[in-house]
Formats: C-alpha cells, structure tokens, sequence
C-alpha cells in the first residue's frame, strides 16, 4: 500500500500541487485590479478637472485681454467641461472595449483548453 521510495512520492505530489496551484490561479489578483480600476477613475477625474481648468484659463486670459470679464470665463469654463465630459467619455469606452476583448480572449483560451 505504501511506496518505497519517497523521492518519487515528493515528486508526484509536488506535481499535484503545482498543478492544484495554477488551476486556481487567476489572471490578475484582487490588489492589481483594484489598482487598475482606481488608475482609470484617477485618469478620468483628472481630464475632467484639465478641461475646467483649461477652459478657465483661456477664458480669464481673453477676458483680461479684452476687458469682458466674466463673459469669456463663463464660456470657455462651459466648454471645458463639455470637452472634459467628451474625453471621458471617449476614454470609458476605450476602456470598455479592451475589457470586452480581454474577456473574449479570456473565453477562446478556455475554449481552446477545453474548460
């Protein structure tokens, strides 16, 4: 019932488990998605926050230039934000389609392995 040799029953069940450990293995660990998923809510904050202040920069410069105050602020502030908005939004979908090809390819790796 018992093996004799030990050395080969080390061997087999390091083989067993590290063959346990990578079918449990998954892709990305909890910390690095959590780390992924702060970096882009960062990333979108900050264009949000560069378009207003991007924005207000120009239109306080103009209204400066030209003696308008508030007139050009108030504009370009508005058009910040909506520029701000646009480059969100273009980076939410960005991220959503490489999430979507991700989790595609995750699905034809499977299917290739037979899971």
């Amino acid at each position: 019932m018992s093996d004799p040799d030990p050395k080969r029953q080390m061997a087999e069940l390091e083989a067993r488990i590290a063959a346990a450990k990578a079918a449990r293995a998954p892709g990305k660990s909890h910390q690095e998605e959590h780390y992924s998923q702060a970096h882009l809510a960062w990333r979108m904050v900050i264009e949000l926050v560069a378009g207003l202040g991007i924005g207000f920069g120009i239109g306080y410069g103009l209204d400066w230039l030209l003696g308008t105050l508030p007139w050009m602020m108030m504009l370009f502030t508005l058009l910040g934000l909506v520029a701000g908005i646009k480059t969100m939004m273009r980076s939410a979908a960005e991220i959503q389609a490489q999430k979507l090809a991700d989790d595609t390819g995750q699905t034809n790796e499977r299917a290739r392995h037979g899971d």
